[in-house]
């Protein structure tokens, strides 16, 4: 895992659908099916018009003759149309995060992670769509004792956040199972996907920039948390193939094997950049649990798929199109 090359993709689907694409995970893959002869329907309700940040994942998409955005919520918008002929749905789209999902922001994480949800498979099966893959959540497992978490393990979700994305999932593989549904739904359950592009609030973005820009990084408890970090190019890959993986209802992990602390991200960070990092220690935050570590058996028997970028190289990644994008809005670190 010490190269940063990216990973063959085979049998990408013909047409796909790609519900929140204007977000980290979903422009990255959106672009990554474009690259491979895919044509995309994007679907988002942040306009890139009005989003800086929908703007600036969706770049490089949208002058691409094969990709179509369309700006809509899934809440009301008629989803039926926009499956039309379509061999997958990625769905994508969702309100992420642990902290806000604890205050009065809750039923917005229903709506949009629930109920929009239901509306997605609800139009999945009347249009015939063969294929959905939904993105999942690592939160959904909860505290653990440390070792690597497999799909069949006891769920007891830690946080809100986490409740509607175990909701999510089987949602969709209720809606699977009934007897009129020509779909089949594999649900991955990502593990703390990081890269360029990353939504601020997540830690590898808050290490980098606090060593880019000398802000100083807050750190929730003492940084022994571990993560088990999955580079975006890897999470794309697995995506991609759980579109046509010979699989009939399944959940999968998707963990990138780079299990490390907060501490030794910080310390990849400041490596990286040869500066120091001012930490300003904060108490836990509800929710968060130790460890996250996948077990990839299930996403090597059924994906073919394993990872390929290991924590450093990603963040070095990750710290250049930070780079990168600074210095293009005129705020170079």
């Amino acid at each position: 895992m010490t190269q940063h090359a990216p990973q063959t993709l085979t049998a990408a689907p013909r047409r796909a659908v790609v519900t929140g694409a204007a977000g980290f995970i979903g422009s990255h893959l959106a672009h990554a099916l474009v690259q491979a002869g895919t044509v995309v329907v994007g679907v988002d309700r942040r306009a890139p018009a009005t989003d800086r940040a929908a703007a600036a994942n969706l770049a490089a998409l949208q002058p691409l003759p094969t990709y179509l955005h369309v700006t809509a919520d899934l809440l009301d918008c008629a989803i039926e149309p926009l499956l039309v002929d379509a061999d997958v749905v990625f769905h994508l789209a969702g309100v992420p995060g642990v902290r806000p999902s604890w205050g009065p922001e809750f039923s917005e994480y229903v709506a949009c992670n629930v109920l929009a949800t239901h509306r997605v498979m609800d139009a999945a099966r009347h249009m015939g769509v063969p294929r959905l893959v939904v993105a999942s959540s690592s939160s959904v497992y909860g505290p653990t004792d440390g070792g690597a978490s497999v799909e069949t393990d006891r769920l007891q979700p830690a946080s809100p956040y986490a409740v509607t994305k175990l909701a999510e999932e089987q949602l969709c593989l209720a809606h699977a199972r009934h007897t009129r549904c020509p779909a089949s739904v594999v649900a991955l359950r990502y593990f703390t996907v990081y890269g360029p592009r990353q939504r601020p609030d997540m830690f590898t973005h808050r290490a980098l920039e606090a060593a880019l820009t000398g802000r100083p990084l807050r750190l929730y408890g003492d940084g022994h948390q571990r993560r088990d970090f999955t580079y975006v190019d890897d999470a794309v890959a697995a995506t991609i193939a759980a579109a046509g993986a010979p699989a009939t209802d399944e959940v999968i992990n998707v963990g990138g094997g780079s299990n490390a602390s907060l501490l030794e991200v910080i310390n990849i960070a400041k490596s990286l950049t040869g500066r120091e990092i001012r930490v300003r220690q904060e108490n836990p935050r509800s929710g968060d649990v130790l460890t996250t570590r996948a077990n990839p058996r299930r996403a090597h028997e059924v994906l073919g798929w394993q990872p390929q970028v290991g924590l450093h190289n990603g963040m070095r990644a990750q710290m250049q199109a930070l780079t990168a994008e600074s210095t293009a809005y005129g705020h170079a670190a």
